[in-house]
């Protein structure tokens, strides 16, 4: 380790990470759905919103933590892959016991969305109320469809049925996979950089075995 290279390297800009986006419009979205679907009342609202928000925030904790603690980091980051695992599990359970459909992962409506790359909730809502209505695969003013995406009409053709609350459950898994794909990543370049650079503790013992050979 070089005396140039700081003690404490540049940590923290979790706002720019992917995981950090997808996991904060996964808790702005399970917030609404909460709200609209489930009981106030119900523990099942605020155990929903916790976990979402848990995702959200272990992440921003974990980088935050990096500077000093890569082992705190991965832990971190390790709580908030679990919290999204959890918040997977409570959608799954919401549409079974409504007798609803949980879509499979090809599914064409969750690639849609998925290529719509939405910015926020309300990009999200505006997707549910389209796909509903009939309207999957269109333009809309807060997403756009990437290459590739599933045809209009194999969409709608599957949507007549659905109920809103299917939709938008089911969109908030999609969601959640991308989120929880992404922190897979991010887990594993944690982990090999933390075997192959390790924590601030070595880095410290270097910097000072570095100054006694200097002195």
């Amino acid at each position: 380790m070089s005396d140039r290279e700081p003690l404490i390297p540049k940590h923290g800009g979790y706002r720019k990470l992917k995981s950090f986006q997808v996991a904060q419009l996964v808790y702005d979205v399970t917030v609404r759905f909460c709200d609209r679907y489930i009981s106030p009342r119900s523990r099942t609202h605020d155990q929903m919103v916790q976990a979402a928000r848990s995702g959200v925030q272990n992440i921003a904790e974990g980088s935050q933590a990096s500077g000093t603690s890569k082992k705190m980091e991965l832990k971190l980051t390790n709580v908030a892959r679990a919290s999204l695992e959890e918040l997977r599990l409570d959608y799954e359970d919401f549409l079974r016991q409504h007798g609803q459909p949980i879509w499979a992962r090809d599914d064409p409506r969750r690639a849609d969305l998925i290529a719509r790359r939405p910015a926020n909730a309300d990009a999200v809502a505006e997707w549910v109320r389209q796909l509903r209505n009939g309207q999957g695969g269109r333009d809309g003013q807060h997403g756009r469809l990437g290459i590739g995406s599933p045809s209009t009409a194999s969409i709608s053709s599957t949507a007549s049925t659905s109920s809103y609350p299917e939709i938008a459950a089911n969109a908030a898994l999609a969601l959640i996979a991308v989120a929880c794909s992404l922190l897979d990543r991010q887990l594993a370049a944690q982990a090999a950089a933390f075997e192959q650079e390790g924590g601030f503790t070595e880095r410290l013992y270097q910097r000072r075995q570095s100054k006694r050979r200097d002195g």
